[in-house]
């Protein structure tokens, strides 16, 4: 039995589609159906992502609106009153560029830290086999599910006690604090980057090794380019841990001078308390926080997908 919609029809006018016999016309094509479920999938996803986008959009509003504008009782949803007042008293506040410094700092240090000894430690757990290694694995997978708040004195005595010998680990210090960020990032990173090690076949390595590189070189200029994108994914959860933290860096960090940025921004917050709050120089506060995050992401995303298919050609 032949479909209706496939026959060809004489024509009653002489005129055909182009590509076709002569006084042959073609059906037109059925129309897609209308599918209601499709559409209200549509519609809620739309809904979720305004949900999502709207908090972001009212801190940049809040922070470019002048505060007894944000004050008022009736709300504005667009940037009529647009200032730039909350971002220079931010800016010109001396807390801020400190806490700056030392985000960046700490963060520098962890990011680097993190991705060196998690990267040798996915390797050594997916590629080699050596006695001990199942309690290994165990082991980082139960630190990862220890409680920070339940080793803030041992970590505020050990800081102290190191203090005492070396200031350059103790409180207040950019190094005490990164040692403190590496080893509470270190086993979750290791457990992500084993993935992506697991998932490059060793055979890769060996068929550069009987062309004749050596193992090392193999590693680098093959497997190491494959690895490109667990290291730079890594690295954003690296990074956007150690940017946020709050609870440690509050605890081993009570020098003012030596705030970072969430701490900087709850004392900024609390001062502004007793004049009543400010909303829109928090709001300012919040928009600058983030930006480095938004930069970061920016320069690595292009690097997350290049380097997908970097190590698939050789050369």
């Amino acid at each position: 039995m032949s479909a209706a919609t496939t026959s060809p029809v004489p024509a009653t006018d002489g005129a055909s589609a182009p590509g076709t016999p002569t006084g042959v016309e073609l059906r037109p094509a059925p129309r897609r159906r209308f599918r209601p479920g499709k559409v209200l999938l549509s519609l809620l996803g739309i809904a979720v992502a305004l949900a999502w986008v709207f908090p972001v959009y009212w801190m940049l509003l809040s922070a470019v609106t002048p505060n007894a504008r944000l004050r008022s009782t009736t709300p504005t949803f667009l940037p009529i009153y647009f200032t730039t007042s909350n971002f220079e008293s931010v800016i010109t506040d001396g807390g801020f560029t400190k806490a700056l410094g030392m985000s960046l700092m700490i963060t520098g240090v962890t990011l680097v830290c993190v991705l060196v000894f998690a990267f040798f430690g996915a390797l050594a757990i997916s590629r080699w086999k050596f006695r001990g290694r199942t309690a290994f694995i165990l082991a980082v997978l139960f630190i990862q599910m220890l409680p920070a708040e339940g080793l803030f004195i041992a970590q505020y005595k050990m800081l102290s006690t190191f203090g005492e010998t070396a200031p350059m680990f103790g409180l207040n210090s950019v190094l005490g604090i990164s040692i403190l960020y590496t080893a509470m990032l270190i086993p979750f990173t290791i457990w992500m980057l084993r993935g992506f090690v697991a998932g490059v076949p060793a055979e890769l390595e060996e068929a550069a090794m009987v062309d004749g590189l050596s193992r090392t070189k193999a590693f680098i200029r093959i497997t190491f380019p494959l690895l490109a994108p667990g290291l730079v994914a890594s690295g954003v959860y690296a990074f956007l841990q150690a940017w946020n933290e709050f609870t440690t860096a509050l605890v081993v960090l009570p020098a003012e001078s030596k705030q970072t940025l969430p701490v900087w921004l709850r004392s900024f917050l609390s001062a502004s308390a007793n004049q009543g709050i400010n909303w829109a120089e928090v709001m300012a506060a919040s928009t600058l926080i983030a930006i480095p995050v938004i930069v970061f992401f920016m320069i690595v995303q292009g690097r997350m997908t290049s380097g997908l298919v970097s190590g698939a050609v050789k050369g």
